[in-house]
């Protein structure tokens, strides 16, 4: 039976033919939809060899196939979201949403050419690094500035250009791991560099890095605990004493802040997070952080400390290989400039999203529960905590509110699934057999995309 349904499947030209066909290469490109006919056709043969069908293959039914694999074909893989789950620096969906202003500097410079290194008022070859730099000094207080490509590459660059073929001196305590393979003592290695290990996991004194410095020593540094912490009974030793006596043996300081944010969070409810000033002012000699966490802006590895060092960087041969791109510079240059003229809060989506009050995220919450409920939805407004996220503030939360959603056929596994995989995914969490979007990371324009959504899954 299978290879009498095997010869009526249709050929490639035959479905080429087909009116419904033909209207999508108009949409999707003929060579997109050519490409799904033969996917398609091919699967419908494997399913009919290995006795996985058993019935003749229906035209109207491969046609409607063929649209979605052209449909899915055609999507970017890389795509905008809707994010549901609160987490503000979703670390998987690209961490920091950039500002209106940012997103729009990097369009126009992809799209033109443009002054990335060339001097206006010279007329000749200008430095790449000097859009952003004034913008680092004058928010940091610190005497110069570089960027790379992101805070591991300024660690790398940092500790290769410092310390190779001799030690530097860190505390257990601080011995982390970032991701899944940055990780502080195979840095140390790739670098050339030795670490030395003072003090114990929970409690590391001054007297250690003291008493560990010897003629080898290259450097002491500092580094930021961004994605855990160690409570309880513990000791640290801050980035002025640490600063000092570096100062006092000739030593340079280093200090990798993580997430680096530029405002102090403990109005918002965040405590515990240094900012970049705090440790420039303590007098750390290089202060490394991230562009796209608590910054609020696009990908990028910054550092900012004292001329002598940062020179001694630039001239590494490894810099040219971590350097940024124009689009990073212009985005960087546009989220700067939002702390300079002091519209930070309001402009940038990261520290807009983490200032929002709980009553504004209760009736936020609202507002799309009644809509939900509007297109059929079994919905209820909850409360609940948000985490910022991407390896920041860790065992910290901020209260929020959530649209619970419970789908009365289904399942809520099913539910999720559906969301997911729209051509716009809207990614929420599930809970206690309940579909929740959070408020916190939800935009007002988004509503009628999920409630959209909501109608057809919940069908």
């Amino acid at each position: 039976m299978n290879q009498e349904y095997l010869r009526a499947i249709p050929k490639v030209d035959e479905l080429l033919r087909e009116p419904s066909v033909q209207a999508m290469a108009e949409k999707y490109t003929t060579r997109t939809v050519t490409d799904a006919v033969r996917a398609v056709l091919e699967d419908l043969r494997r399913e009919l060899l290995e006795g996985g069908r058993n019935t003749p293959p229906d035209k109207a039914a491969l046609c409607a196939t063929i649209q979605a694999h052209a449909r899915r074909a055609a999507l970017p893989s890389l795509r905008s979201v809707i994010n549901g789950t609160g987490v503000v620096l979703h670390t998987n969906m690209g961490r920091a949403c950039m500002s209106e202003r940012a997103a729009e500097a990097a369009r126009d410079v992809a799209r033109s050419y443009n002054t990335l290194e060339y001097d206006v008022e010279g007329g000749c070859r200008g430095d790449r690094c000097a859009h952003v730099e004034g913008l680092l000094t004058r928010l940091t207080g610190a005497e110069s500035a570089l960027t790379v490509n992101n805070n591991a590459a300024a660690v790398l660059l940092i500790l290769s250009a410092m310390a190779t073929g001799g030690e530097v001196i860190v505390s257990r305590g601080e011995l982390v791991e970032i991701g899944g393979s940055f990780r502080i003592p195979e840095i140390m290695e790739t670098c050339g560099a030795r670490l030395r290990e003072v003090g114990t996991t929970n409690k590391t004194h001054l007297g250690d890095y003291e008493k560990a410095i010897c003629e080898d020593t290259r450097a002491l540094m500092k580094v930021h605990t961004s994605n855990f912490r160690v409570v309880g009974f513990t000791k640290t030793v801050s980035p002025s004493e640490l600063a000092q006596l570096g100062h006092s043996r000739g030593l340079p300081v280093i200090e990798d802040l993580g997430s680096g944010s530029l405002v102090n969070l403990a109005r918002l409810g965040l405590r515990d997070e240094p900012t970049v000033q705090e440790s420039v002012a303590a007098g750390v000699d290089l202060v490394s952080f991230s562009g796209d966490k608590l910054l609020g802006g696009p990908q990028a590895g910054i550092i900012v400390g004292r001329e002598e060092y940062l020179s001694l960087l630039r001239e590494h041969p490894l810099y040219r290989a971590m350097r940024v791109d124009k689009m990073v510079l212009a985005a960087l240059e546009a989220t700067l400039r939002a702390y300079v003229e002091e519209t930070a809060e309001t402009e940038l989506p990261t520290l807009a999203m983490l200032a929002v009050s709980p009553e504004t995220l209760r009736m936020r919450a609202q507002r799309l529960c009644a809509l939900a409920r509007e297109v059929g939805a079994n919905a209820e407004v909850i409360p609940g905590e948000d985490q910022v996220g991407g390896g920041s503030v860790p065992t910290q939360t901020l209260p929020s509110f959530a649209v619970a959603v419970m789908p009365a056929r289904g399942g809520v596994a099913a539910l999720e699934a559906a969301m997911r995989l729209r051509e716009r995914p809207i990614i929420g969490r599930v809970a206690h057999d309940r579909y929740l979007l959070d408020a916190r990371t939800l935009r007002e324009d988004e509503f009628s995309c999920i409630v959209d959504a909501l109608r057809e899954c919940l069908r």
